[in-house]
């Protein structure tokens, strides 16, 4: 009787131990989801490490479960039996069908699989001659389940509530400004097309990301420029017969012949259209350079890493994924993205996809990568170690860059201590003398305050917008 109880104690044990792999196994597949989810490094790491310990954890109690199921013996041993009196009663003995006992009753799998053991059913296994390795930090509660850390339940409950990122997909109709303007100039803008002008202007399109085809925008440059000339044309008409002062009224008569005014103001009717035209124009090509200095900014350790996840031997298209997955490299992203389109979607090899990005790649550099890229490809060359040398001349020439624009902070540090220091108090003691010896300047000294405050501010903004143009990206 006592051997059926452990057995039974031996089958409720091996029960305990299937029943915490299932749900180490649930919370592995879990935690794998929110790894794909993460959006952040540290979220990654965190789940990362979570599922190193539950692996640890399943593998010890595997090998728990293994030892249990090598003491489990489903046959009965047989019993001391007398000596037989005679031949007759040792054959009906040796045909006789030996009772099952009772400790160990048969189950069905479902039920095995939905075994739960109750507090009461959960002593010590008691075996004098197996040694079951036992975990060192695991801890389990009265029900036989493992028990998680403070930590680790934090971690948890915070990837749970986390909700997942929502994708917006929204329908692009143009503006109601764009349709306006392609219903008066897109026939014009067209023939200029048909002419070979603006053919700059239409690269520059496409390589500013800017998702508008050049005759739309064309359209609205003429259309921009139409309301500036508009604009200007009343500006002129009312500086024709008033005029505007710093003290109140502000807004007087103007004073001599309309004749003279016009030769005065008539610049505005021909200056505010030519920038609004120039500014159009010129708008393209500064947000491309706007973008190519964002992709050599992250283009020496993008590349780094294509070198380190090269040297796996893996597919170059997979690991383009690799680096589109890692969020990392906000503008070489989207370059990839456009890469991986031209192969999903399009249907073009790698090799003629790298071929058309390098052809309408913002950046120059990101252009011979592609290039070269391809042509190691196309010779069967080692991609590990193009990467690794092309990592090593783009940081090299990072550096370069970083050691250019210093001295530039350098330089324009000096000039704005030059000039927005030194310069307006020199400024202020000379409008004072010059007013205090009556040689024309009839401001107060309210008034000459003022204006070297503005002064001061005007040229501030101007150096911040200097700067902010010369700013690599980091």
């Amino acid at each position: 009787m006592a051997r059926g109880a452990y057995k039974a104690i031996t089958i409720e044990e091996l029960g305990q131990r299937i029943a915490r792999e299932k749900k180490m196994i649930s919370e592995l597949g879990s935690l794998l989801e929110h790894v794909q989810k993460a959006r952040s490094n540290e979220e990654r790491k965190m789940a990362s490490s979570q599922i190193e310990s539950l692996t640890r954890l399943l593998k010890i109690t595997g090998q728990e479960a293994i030892t249990i199921t090598k003491e489990v013996m489903l046959s009965k041993s047989l019993a001391p039996q007398s000596a037989p009196e005679n031949d007759e009663e040792e054959g009906k003995k040796k045909f006789q069908t030996l009772p099952v006992t009772p400790a160990i009753q048969a189950i069905s799998p479902e039920e095995f699989r939905n075994f739960k053991p109750s507090p009461e059913q959960n002593p010590p296994m008691i075996n004098a001659g197996a040694q079951i390795p036992q975990p060192t930090k695991v801890i389990y509660n009265n029900s036989g389940d493992f028990k998680l850390t403070r930590m680790e339940k934090l971690t948890m409950k915070r990837m749970k509530k986390k909700e997942n990122k929502v994708v917006v997909k929204r329908d692009r109709t143009p503006s109601s400004y764009m349709k306006i303007s392609g219903n008066m100039f897109y026939n014009f803008s067209t023939s200029l097309l048909d002419k070979g002008m603006f053919h700059n202007l239409g690269r520059d399109l496409i390589k500013s990301n800017m998702e508008i085809v050049p005759k739309s925008y064309i359209s609205a440059i003429f259309f921009s420029t139409l309301i500036a000339t508009v604009v200007s044309f009343f500006a002129v008409i009312f500086f024709l017969f008033f005029s505007v002062s710093a003290a109140p009224p502000f807004i007087t008569l103007g004073e001599g012949g309309i004749l003279t005014r016009l030769m005065k103001f008539i610049w505005i009717l021909i200056l505010v259209p030519a920038l609004t035209f120039i500014f159009g124009y010129l708008y393209p090509s500064m947000e491309r350079k706007s973008i190519e200095r964002g992709i050599n900014a992250e283009l020496p350790f993008a590349t780094i890493h294509m070198s380190a996840i090269s040297s796996s031997m893996i597919e170059p298209s997979k690991l383009f994924d690799i680096i589109i997955s890692t969020k990392e490299y906000p503008k070489i992203e989207r370059e990839l993205i456009k890469l991986q389109n031209e192969i999903n979607v399009y249907g073009y090899d790698l090799v003629t996809a790298l071929r058309n990005r390098a052809f309408n790649s913002p950046s120059k550099k990101l252009s011979e990568l592609f290039n070269g890229l391809a042509t190691t490809i196309t010779s069967g060359g080692n991609l590990s170690v193009f990467f690794e040398k092309r990592s090593q001349s783009l940081l090299f020439e990072y550096r370069l860059d970083i050691e250019k624009q210093s001295k530039a902070s350098e330089t324009f540090m000096d000039i704005y201590i030059s000039v927005v220091i030194a310069s307006p108090m020199v400024l202020m003691l000379l409008l004072m003398m010059m007013r205090i010896s009556g040689l024309g300047i009839a401001l107060s000294p309210g008034m000459i305050t003022v204006v070297i405050i503005t002064a001061v501010v005007v040229i501030n903004a101007i150096f911040l917008g200097f700067l902010q143009l010369r700013q690599t990206e980091q």
